[in-house]
């Protein structure tokens, strides 16, 4: 019984792990484009459209204009 919880602790500690590392990697990507976006603040909806840009075809002007004015 031991075993299994602490199996269980360990495997949603590593999922809140990697949950949180591909927040920062979102973060980071854009805060790019917007260096002073806060997404945190933003829906799971409006940063996956901010993502959607970011990793366009567009031009890098194109995906910083786009996204700092979807932003402000």
């Amino acid at each position: 019984m031991k075993r299994t919880l602490i199996l269980s602790a360990l495997a949603l500690s590593t999922l809140a792990g990697a949950a949180s590392a591909a927040s920062t990697a979102q973060e980071v990507t854009l805060q790019r484009y917007a260096p002073s976006i806060e997404v945190s603040a933003l829906s799971d909806a409006q940063v996956n459209s901010l993502l959607a840009i970011a990793y366009s075809g567009d031009s890098e002007g194109e995906k910083r204009a786009l996204i700092q004015q979807f932003t402000n």
